[in-house]
């Protein structure tokens, strides 16, 4: 088994390579980790910190020569030229993480986001498909679009609902490319969607992200505020925040990516309350001067503080679309045949992932 995959130093692709080096060590004979340079740090000190981090499992600290003796890393700008790196070896499984996460609905960010995602996707798996046997796409859960009821885990058979944003659309038309791509080439292609991912729940430290993004970003906005201004909250109260956790999505994934599932959401079977989860998100952080409403709040309609104008000229424009989602729930029968979910309270799990936040300064891995 040959890897190449994408977003290694990623918040979910760095989990995805310590699960594959943890339970798939002896099938693994090679690793290929594309990776960009980072200000002073290069690819292999990138790699380097990351595997020897205190966040990393205990199995990869404690085999690291053999680890490090099956990962090649390669520079970024090399991964369209595999004759660079490859030479006459070829690739079994291209796991393909990386990816742009913008939630932005500005008509000027749509290209940007489709660049990376759609057209980025089409130069890969273009010049791979003479030296891959199987193409993984890590999608989201998300590129469904705001859908109501009961959701599958086919989503290409039909047209998805309205796209909340550029990166769901992207995202969704990523999908549907993967899959033309594999009828004409006849190379077999895997689409895995996570939700929106949270801290750990199995792997330690419990509560871990190497990233903070999303609801995240809700509690970082509302810790730093430091006026006394009240603020209105647009959300719907019949809606709900599906949160995975990123280690429970990596375990499934390296679970599922040498079968021939074709679709999967890792999606968690039940939801958090939106009101009861922006009251744990706001408890955790102490801020107490606001209500929800279901109200749409915008420069039309005024805003009744400088915190509420300043929430919804930025984060609120991104989050106030999944905020006011339409309710509904993923089926997630074939998930739970794969990797049963473990049993926490969701409401618990997600006041402490904020308070794990707060306590490392919403600031992420430097690696």
């Amino acid at each position: 088994m040959t890897i190449l995959l994408t977003g290694a130093t990623g918040t979910l692709g760095s989990r995805i390579l310590f699960s594959l080096l943890e339970e798939k060590f002896q099938e693994i004979e090679h690793i290929y980790l594309p990776v960009r340079e980072r200000k002073s740090k290069t690819p292999e000190s990138r790699i380097a910190t990351m595997l020897a981090s205190g966040f990393a499992p205990d199995f990869i600290k404690k085999n690291s020569e053999g680890i490090l003796s099956k990962i090649t890393i390669v520079p970024a700008t090399s991964l369209l030229d595999p004759k660079a790196f490859l030479g006459n070896n070829r690739i079994t499984h291209f796991i393909h993480s990386a990816g742009l996460v913008n939630l932005s609905t500005a008509p000027e960010a749509k290209q940007e986001i489709f660049e990376e995602n759609l057209e980025f996707t089409k130069r890969i798996f273009n010049t791979y498909k003479s030296l891959i046997e199987k193409f993984i796409y890590i999608s989201t859960a998300f590129s469904v679009g705001n859908m109501e009821g009961l959701i599958p885990n086919d989503y290409l058979s039909n047209e998805p609902k309205a796209h909340r944003n550029h990166y769901e659309a992207s995202k969704y038309a990523t999908e549907k490319f993967v899959m033309k791509a594999s009828k004409e080439s006849g190379i077999p292609v895997q689409i895995l969607r996570p939700s929106v991912l949270g801290g750990n729940i199995m792997d330690t430290p419990s509560f871990f992200i190497s990233k903070y993004m999303v609801f995240y970003l809700f509690a970082k906005f509302f810790h730093r505020n430091t006026s006394e201004d009240n603020i209105r909250i647009t959300a719907n109260a019949e809606s709900g925040l599906n949160i995975i956790p990123t280690d429970y999505a990596a375990k499934v994934i390296v679970a599922v990516f040498d079968t021939k599932i074709e679709q999967l959401n890792i999606v968690h079977s039940k939801t958090t309350h939106i009101t009861r989860g922006i009251s744990k998100i706001l408890e955790a952080v102490a801020f107490n001067n606001y209500k929800l409403t279901k109200n749409v709040i915008n420069t039309t309609t005024g805003f009744e503080s400088k915190l509420e104008s300043f929430y919804y000229n930025t984060i609120g424009i991104h989050l106030t679309p999944y905020l006011t989602s339409k309710p509904c729930e993923w089926d997630t029968t074939v998930l739970e045949n794969i990797l049963p979910m473990p049993t926490y309270n969701l409401e618990e799990y997600l006041s402490d992932t904020i308070k794990f936040a707060k306590a490392q300064g919403f600031k992420g891995q430097q690696w």
